[in-house]
């Protein structure tokens, strides 16, 4: 998994058709309003208005997803972070909140309910953890 970003958006939690269209700009890469329309309506039980997706693209640029260029007379939507980085992101702010609780005994509580699968991830991020620390101690 890729590093922590040092760019971040300033606001995290997005609605769904704000994610919807992010996934699109993701995909697509630089976007026109109409190109997202487009592929929104592309879905026959779909309808959305123009409109409503420059409303989107506009607060998905004032939470700092985007960026818009100006080309000719055209505006183009781009994303401020990879797919990835903000996958990290976002993981990295549920772990935040998760160790929030403080208490390692609520903390580890949960454990008993994990599946085999769950466990091996964890084991996993332990020896991670424990690489870093050493790494860390022969710098």
């Amino acid at each position: 998994m890729a590093p922590l970003p040092n760019y971040r958006p300033k606001q995290l939690s997005l609605g769904p058709l704000e994610a919807e269209i992010l996934n699109i700009i993701w995909e697509l890469g630089s976007v026109t309003v109409k190109d997202v329309h487009d592929r929104i309506l592309s879905d026959p039980n779909r309808e959305l208005a123009y409109t409503s997706v420059t409303t989107v693209l506009r607060r998905l640029t004032e939470k700092g997803w985007l960026g818009c260029d100006k080309k000719g007379r055209a505006f183009y939507w781009r994303p401020l972070l990879t797919k990835q980085q903000a996958e990290v992101i976002k993981a990295h702010e549920q772990l935040q909140r998760f160790l929030s609780v403080g208490n390692p005994d609520v903390v580890a509580a949960f454990a008993d309910s994990l599946d085999d699968a769950s466990l091996n991830q964890i084991e996993a991020i332990a020896k991670r953890i424990q690489a870093v620390r050493e790494a860390r101690e022969g710098e």
